[in-house]
């Protein structure tokens, strides 16, 4: 089992490192990126998270889900691996 998040429905107002406290509850945060509008320079609404290993990505995804930040609820799951 893999250890990357897609993150959905993130408020605009979210910064990256709001995004690793807010999974930082359920364990290690490796790396915690939204994705950015490369025109507008604004979030685009999702983002990755990666967990440091398998069993708290699973926790974060049974924890995080329909869950707040930022008054939006999050939408978390399991990141299809890029072809």
């Amino acid at each position: 089992m893999q250890s990357n998040l897609y993150v959905t429905n993130l408020s605009y107002n979210v910064d990256g490192d709001a995004l690793r406290t807010h999974f930082g509850s359920c364990g290690d945060v490796v790396a915690a990126d939204i994705i950015m509008d490369r025109e507008t320079g604004r979030s685009r609404g999702f983002g990755f998270v990666e967990m440091s290993n398998p069993e708290q990505a699973q926790k974060a995804i049974e924890t995080l889900h329909d869950q707040p930040l930022g008054g939006r609820a999050l939408g978390v799951a399991l990141a299809r691996p890029r072809k």
